[in-house]
C-alpha cells in the first residue's frame, strides 16, 4: 500500500517513525513483541525492495542507525537475525545505484535472442552487449556513500552466524550489493569474504564463505583473476572434517564448497577453468566417492556432472557420470568399494583417491569408514601396485602413532595392501613385491603393542580385530614365518581374545569374536602343518583340548567363541579328534538346568557342528574319526534336531529362535553335502523327523523365522541333484509347493503363506508338527498372524466337513497335541484359544450332532486336568470359552461341561466367578436347548444380576440354586486326605 503512486510521503515517514519506534520499544523475550517485530522488520524489507529508491534514501540512514543501535544481529532469535539480515542488504541495495557493474565477468548473453543470433553470425563477427548493459555502462559513476560500508560489515557478521538461514541471506546480500560496488570496492569484499578461510574460524565461517563466494561466482562478480587464490582454498572445503567429541562437523562446508564449484561451471569459460581442472575434477570425485554424508556424495556428483555438461574438459567425464550418478551414490558400501574402482581406473585419478585414502579416511574417527577404506585400497591395489607397495613404510610408521584410529586403520591398511599385492602373483613370494623392511616391520607390531599395553580397555576393542586382521591377511599371503617366534605371540593374541569378551563392550564383541576366528583358522591352514594335509599332533592336541574345555566354561561368551573355534578349524586339525569334537559340541547344545541361559553358545555350537561337517567332509566308508560316515551321522544330527526345539525364553524374549533358525540352516548344509555324496547315509525316520520340525517353524508365529523356516523346507524339497531321500508325501508336496514358489511365495507375509501352510493338514506325515505350530499361531497376540492363520484353518475344515474320517484325523492330532503338551503354557493356552475359535465356528458340527461323541469327552477330561489346580486367569479364561464351546455336543456329556462350569462359577478367584457367569450368560443366549424354557428367564436374571465378587458362602448360595435350575448335581468340596 505505501508503494502506490497516490501515498504521500508524509505517510511513508509516519510508517517509518512508528516501525522504529516499534524496533526500539520491543522486548524479544516477550511472544508477542517478537511477533510484532518479526512483522514489522519483514515489511520494512519489502518496502525497501519495491519502493522507489529517492523515496526511501533519505530514510536508510536512520533505519540502519536503529539497527545498529538495536544489535539486531546478536539477538538470540534466528528468524529476526535472518529478517535483520535481509533488511540490511536492502538498506545496502536502497544507498547504491540500481546499475549492473561494468567490470563484472560474463559468459555468453542473458538474452535468448542475442545467443541464437550469435550462433547463426559469423566466427569472426563482434557480439553486440545487450541493450540493458549499454544504457548502463554509459552512466556516470558517483560517490559511494559511508553506510554501505557499514553494511557490508554487517553482512560479514552474517556469514558467521550459527545459524544456515542467516549465513544463506547474507551471502546473497552480499552478492547483490557487490554487484552494485566499483571493481576496487568489490575486490576488497572478495578479499574480506576469502577471510572466512583460516583455520582459527569456525565450520559457521567456512560454510558462509563457501555460500558468499558461490554467490558472487554467480553473478560474475568473481573475476578470473582471483581463481588462484579461490580454488585452494575450494579444494580444503570440500574435504573440511572436524572432530567434535564423538562426531564431527564440516557436512554443510563439504556441500557449500559442491555448490562452488556447480556455480563456477555455469560462470566461466573453459579456458578460464582449465589450469584448475584437474584439481577440482580429483577432488569432486573424491567427495563423491569418499564423502561420509549421502548429501554430500549426491551434491559433488551434480557438481561434477555440471562441469562435464558445460566445460567439457573434465577427464572421462561421460563415462565418470553415466556410473557416478545420484542414485548409484547414495550406497556408501557400493561407492566405497566398486565406484572407486571404476574411477580410479583412469590414471588421472587413481593416485588422488589412493592418498586421500591414506591421508584423511584410514584415520576417521568413525570405525565404519575406516573399514570401507581399508577394504577401498584393497580393491584399488591392482591399479597401482607399485604406488601401493610404496606406501607400506609410511603405514607402517602410522601403526604405532599416539592416535588410536589412525594406529587402527594403518593396521589394517598395511594387511589389506599386503594381501591384495599377494594375489597380483600368488606364484610369486609376497617378500619379493613389499618394501625391504616390512616384514620385520610388522612382525614388531605385537610386541610394541603389547609392550605399551595397549590391548587393554578401548584401546583393544580395536587393537585386537585388527592385529587379528593382520594375521589372518599375513597368513594368507603366505608370508614366510614358519616357526618363527612371532606365530607363539599371535596365538596368545587369538586365544586372550576369546576368553576375554566378556570384558568388552556388547557393541564390539561380535566383531573381535569373528575376526579371531578367522585370524585363528588361517593360522592353523598356514603355520601348524608339518606335512600335505597333516597337522602338527603337538598342536592339535593343544588346540582341541583348549577349545573342547571352554565348551564347558561358566561364561557363555568364552563358550560360544570356543564352538566356533572347533568349527573353523581346518580338516587337517579335525583328523584323529572328530569324534570327540562332535561329542563335545553335541553336548553344548542340549540346555541343561543349569545351562538355559547360555543361548549364545548353544547357538554357535549349532553351527559349529555345521561348519565342521562341511570341511571334514562325508565318505560312507570313512571312520567316524576323520570324516562323516555311518558311525557318527547319528551324532551329527541328534544335536542338531534336539535344537529345533529349543524354546527358551528370558527377558530379551524369544531367544530360543536363534538356536532354531541355526539348527534350521546347519540342518540344510549337513543334508545337502550328505546327499551330494552318500544319500545313503539318510535314514527315513532321520529325513521324516527332520522334515517334520522344519514344516512346524514354518507355521509358527513369528515372520522372519518363519520365512526362514520356508526357504530351508523349498530347499530340500526342490533338490534335484540328486533328490533328498525319504521324503514322505514328494508327489503331493510339489503339488502344493511348486518350483516356481521358491520366488513367489513371500513367507513373511501371513496372508501368502498361511494357506499354502494348512494344506499339509492333509498329509499324514506332517498334520501333527504342522498343527502344532498353526496352534501358536491361531492362538498367538499378533492380529494379523491370527486373523490370516485362522482364516486359512477354517477354510481347510470346511473344505472337510463332509469327509468325517478326515475330520477325525484332524481331531485326534488335535487332541495328542493337546495330551503332548499338557500343562505347557507355551504351547496349552494358544491351543485353548485355537479351539474356542475352532468351535465358535461350529467346524466340529458333525460330531456336535452325535451323542457323547469321543472327541467331546477327550477333550472335556483334558481341559479339566489342565486347568487343575491353575491360578493363571489367562488360562482358566481360555478354558472357560472352550467350556461354552462344548455345550453344542449333545448326551450326557452336556451336563458333565454344565458341571465343570458350576465349579468355576464357585471358584475362589472373583475374576473366574465373573468371566464365567458372563460367558455362560452368552451360552445361554445362543444355545436356548441347554436348559427348560420354563427356567431359562430366571436362569439367565440369576446369572446377570448376582454380584458374583461377594464373599465366597453368598456366591455359592446363587451357585447352588442355578445347579437346580440345570438339573445338574451341585458341585461338592473334596475331602482332604489325612495328612
Amino acid at each position: 500500500f505505501m508503494t502506490r503512486p497516490d501515498v504521500k510521503k508524509k505517510h511513508l515517514a509516519d510508517f517509518l517513525d512508528w516501525s522504529l519506534t516499534t524496533i526500539m520499544q520491543a522486548d524479544e523475550k516477550v511472544m508477542i513483541d517478537l511477533l510484532v517485530m518479526d512483522g514489522t522488520l519483514q515489511s520494512l524489507a519489502q518496502l525497501f525492495k519495491h519502493g522507489k529508491r529517492d523515496d526511501f534514501l533519505q530514510h536508510a540512514p536512520t533505519v540502519l542507525q536503529c539497527l545498529d543501535q538495536k544489535h539486531l544481529l546478536e539477538s538470540n532469535h534466528e528468524m529476526l537475525r535472518k529478517l535483520g539480515v535481509k533488511l540490511i542488504q536492502r538498506l545496502g541495495l536502497t544507498f547504491l545505484k540500481p546499475r549492473l557493474a561494468k567490470w563484472r565477468y560474463q559468459r555468453g548473453s542473458r538474452s535468448l535472442a542475442a545467443n541464437l543470433s550469435m550462433a547463426q553470425s559469423t566466427p569472426g563477427a563482434e557480439t553486440p552487449g545487450t541493450p540493458d548493459v549499454e544504457m548502463r555502462d554509459q552512466e556516470e559513476d558517483y560517490d559511494i556513500p559511508e553506510e554501505v560500508e557499514t553494511v557490508i560489515e554487517k553482512l560479514l557478521v552474517g556469514l558467521k552466524d550459527t545459524e544456515t538461514i542467516v549465513r544463506w541471506s547474507a551471502a546473497k546480500g552480499i552478492g547483490r550489493v557487490t554487484g552494485r560496488l566499483p571493481k576496487e570496492l568489490a575486490d576488497e569484499v572478495v578479499e574480506s569474504v576469502l577471510a572466512c578461510f583460516s583455520f582459527q574460524e569456525t565450520d559457521n565461517a567456512w560454510h558462509g564463505g563457501c555460500l558468499a563466494l558461490a554467490e558472487l561466482g554467480r553473478r560474475g562478480l568473481l573475476l578470473p583473476s582471483r581463481l588462484p587464490n579461490v580454488v585452494p582454498l575450494i579444494l580444503k572445503a570440500l574435504t573440511y572434517d572436524e572432530k567434535r567429541g564423538a562426531c564431527s562437523v564440516g557436512s554443510n562446508v563439504r556441500d557449500a564448497a559442491c555448490y562452488v564449484c556447480w556455480a563456477f561451471a555455469r560462470a566461466y569459460e573453459p579456458p578460464e577453468l582449465t589450469p584448475f581442472v584437474s584439481q577440482i575434477a580429483s577432488a569432486l570425485l573424491i567427495t563423491t566417492v569418499f564423502d561420509r554424508s549421502v548429501n554430500c556424495r549426491r551434491a559433488a556428483s551434480a557438481a561434477f556432472q555440471e562441469n562435464v555438461g558445460r566445460q567439457g574438459t573434465f577427464p572421462h567425464g561421460i563415462d565418470i557420470v553415466t556410473t557416478a550418478d545420484f542414485f548409484a551414490v547414495g550406497s556408501i558400501s557400493n561407492c566405497y568399494l566398486t565406484i572407486s574402482v571404476y574411477i580410479a581406473s583412469f590414471p588421472e585419478y587413481t593416485q588422488a583417491m589412493i592418498d586421500h585414502l591414506i591421508a584423511m579416511k584410514i584415520n576417521h574417527w568413525n570405525d565404519e569408514i575406516r573399514d570401507l577404506a581399508t577394504k577401498a585400497l584393497h580393491n584399488l591395489t591392482p591399479q597401482a601396485p607399485e604406488y601401493m607397495a610404496s606406501v607400506l613404510p609410511q603405514l607402517l610408521q602410522s601403526t604405532t602413532s599416539s592416535d588410536l584410529h589412525g594406529r587402527h586403520g594403518a593396521i589394517l591398511a598395511f594387511a589389506e595392501i599386503t594381501h591384495a599385492l599377494y594375489k597380483l602373483d600368488v606364484d610369486r613370494p609376497v617378500t619379493d613385491v613389499i618394501p625391504a623392511g616390512c616384514v620385520e616391520g610388522f612382525k614388531g607390531i605385537h610386541k610394541t603393542l603389547l609392550d605399551k599395553k595397549q590391548y587393554r580397555s578401548f584401546s583393544g576393542e580395536l587393537m585386537r580385530p585388527a592385529m587379528c586382521s593382520l594375521i589372518e591377511k599375513m597368513s594368507l599371503s603366505k608370508m614366510p614365518l614358519k616357526d618363527d617366534p612371532v606365530i607363539e605371540g599371535w596365538q596368545w593374541l587369538i586365544d586372550d581374545t576369546l576368553k576375554s569378551l566378556h570384558l568388552m563392550s556388547s557393541r564390539t564383541r561380535d566383531v573381535v569374536r569373528d575376526s579371531a576366528i578367522g585370524a585363528l583358522a588361517a593360522l592353523c591352514e598356514e603355520y601348524y602343518l608339518v606335512g600335505p594335509g597333516q597337522a602338527d599332533p603337538r598342536i592339535q592336541d593343544i588346540l582341541v583340548s583348549q577349545y573342547v574345555a571352554g565348551l564347558k566354561s561358566p561364561e557363555v561368551l568364552t563358550r560360544s567363541s570356543s564352538a566356533l573355534a572347533l568349527g573353523c578349524l581346518p580338516k587337517c586339525m579335525s583328523c584323529t579328534k572328530l569324534q570327540q569334537i562332535l561329542e563335545s559340541l553335541g553336548g553344548a547344545c542340549v540346555a541343561g538346568q543349569m545351562e538355559v541361559s547360555f543361548t549364545e553358545g548353544r547357538r554357535d555350537a549349532v553351527r559349529a557342528i555345521a561348519q565342521l561337517c562341511v570341511k571334514v567332509g562325508v565318505s560312507a566308508q570313512g571312520t567316524p574319526d576323520s570324516v562323516i560316515c555311518s558311525g557318527n551321522i547319528g551324532q551329527v544330527y541328534r544335536p542338531l534336531l534336539h535344537s529345533m526345539g529349543d524354546y527358551t525364553t528370558d527377558s530379551r524374549g524369544d531367544v530360543g529362535s536363534w538356536v532354531r533358525k541355526a539348527a534350521m540352516t546347519s540342518l540344510m548344509e549337513v543334508t545337502l553335502l550328505v546327499v551330494s555324496t552318500a544319500p545313503e547315509l539318510l535314514a527315513p525316520d532321520l529325513v521324516e523327523r527332520m522334515m517334520c520340525c522344519i514344516v512346524q517353524q514354518a507355521a509358527e508365529k513369528i515372520d522372519r523365522y518363519r520365512a526362514h523356516a520356508g526357504m530351508v523346507f523349498l530347499r530340500l524339497l526342490h533338490c534335484s541333484d540328486p533328490a533328498v531321500p525319504h521324503i514322505h508325501h514328494r508327489e503331493e508336496l510339489l503339488s502344493i509347493f511348486p518350483l516356481e514358489t521358491g520366488t513367489t511365495l513371500n513367507w513373511n507375509a501371513s496372508s501368502h503363506a498361511f494357506p499354502y501352510i494348512t494344506q499339509l493338514l492333509g498329509l499324514e506325515h506332517y498334520r501333527y508338527h504342522t498343527l502344532l505350530g498353526l496352534t501358536v499361531s491361531v492362538g498367538g497376540i499378533t492380529s494379523s498372524t491370527v486373523r490370516f492363520s485362522s482364516q486359512s484353518l477354517f477354510e481347510h475344515l470346511k473344505g472337510i466337513q463332509q469327509d468325517s474320517t478326515a475330520l477325525g484325523h484332524f481331531g485326534d492330532a488335535l487332541l495328542k497335541v493337546f495330551k503332548d503338551n499338557l500343562r505347557h503354557d507355551r504351547v496349552s493356552i494358544p491351543l485353548l484359544k485355537m479351539l474356542d475359535r475352532i468351535l465358535s465356528n461350529n467346524c466340529f458340527e458333525v460330531f456336535a450332532t452325535q451323542e457323547d461323541h469321543p472327541f467331546c469327552v477327550d477333550l472335556l477330561a483334558l481341559c479339566k486336568e489342565e486347568i487343575k489346580r491353575s491360578m493363571s486367569m489367562q488360562k482358566l479364561s481360555s478354558c472357560i470359552a472352550v467350556f461354552c464351546g462344548l455345550i453344542q455336543f449333545r448326551g450326557p456329556v452336556r451336563k458333565l461341561v454344565l458341571s465343570q462350569l458350576l465349579v468355576l462359577l464357585g471358584h475362589c478367584l472373583f475374576a473366574v466367578r465373573k468371566e464365567t457367569a458372563g460367558q455362560m450368560y452368552e451360552m445361554l443366549l445362543t444355545y436356548d436347548d441347554v436348559v427348560d424354557a420354563e427356567v431359562l428367564d430366571e436362569a439367565m436374571t440369576l446369572l446377570s444380576d448376582t454380584n458374583w465378587e461377594n464373599d465366597l458362602a453368598t456366591v455359592r448360595t446363587f451357585r447352588n440354586q442355578l445347579s437346580d435350575m440345570l438339573g445338574v448335581p451341585r458341585p461338592q468340596l473334596a475331602a482332604k486326605s489325612p495328612a
